[in-house]
């Protein structure tokens, strides 16, 4: 039988099902720089058409969510006003340190920062909680969802799982506007 990728696979559905019990969880984080205490990459399985799946969810924080729209309309408008931008990229120096930006850039980042203090102060970037699922995913069903949470932890990813695979999921629609939090400088 041809399947739509491995995440449909009995045997790869059984074996993540065997590694989900001995671990006595209903997720499997996968390992990963990107996860943080705003940010989780994990797998589960579900029902799709009557038969279990795999689904491959990003699970954010809402406020994570904001900041990267904001800072999408921040580049977007970066590259409106100048005509060679291609984004800001930071570079290492051998002993782990960041280098210097070129003056352009330096210019772009000042540029983009303002854009993004403007945005949080007028508000004008609103966001809702949402799951959006992508069937054309490269492993199992791909599902991004971003919830009204300070921190994704193990108790809000089996909240989540649990809601979502009883379809109890419900959603928060008010839309909401972030301020960047202002970290402390020591001198």
């Amino acid at each position: 039988m041809k399947y739509q990728n491995e995440g449909f696979v009995p045997e790869t559905i059984a074996a993540l099902k065997k590694e989900l019990e001995a671990s006595k969880k209903n997720f499997k984080i996968v390992a990963g720089e990107d996860n943080s205490e705003e940010f989780v990459n994990f797998y589960f399985i579900g029902m799709h058409e009557g038969k279990e799946v795999i689904y491959d969810a990003a699970l954010y924080t809402l406020r994570l969510h904001h900041a990267s729209e904001v800072y999408e309309l921040a580049e977007h408008e970066a590259a409106k006003k100048f005509s060679n931008f291609k984004g800001i990229h930071y570079e290492e120096d051998e002993n782990g340190n960041l280098k210097p930006l070129s003056s352009e850039e330096e210019e772009i980042g000042w540029f983009m920062t303002e854009i993004i203090m403007d945005i949080e102060e007028d508000e004008s970037v609103k966001v809702q909680e949402f799951v959006d699922v992508d069937m054309n995913h490269d492993y199992g069903i791909g599902l991004d969802a971003a919830l009204n949470v300070d921190q994704i932890d193990e108790r809000v990813i089996t909240k989540f799982v649990k809601e979502f695979n009883e379809d109890t999921l419900v959603l928060d629609d008010t839309m909401y506007a972030f301020q960047s939090e202002e970290e402390d400088v020591d001198d």
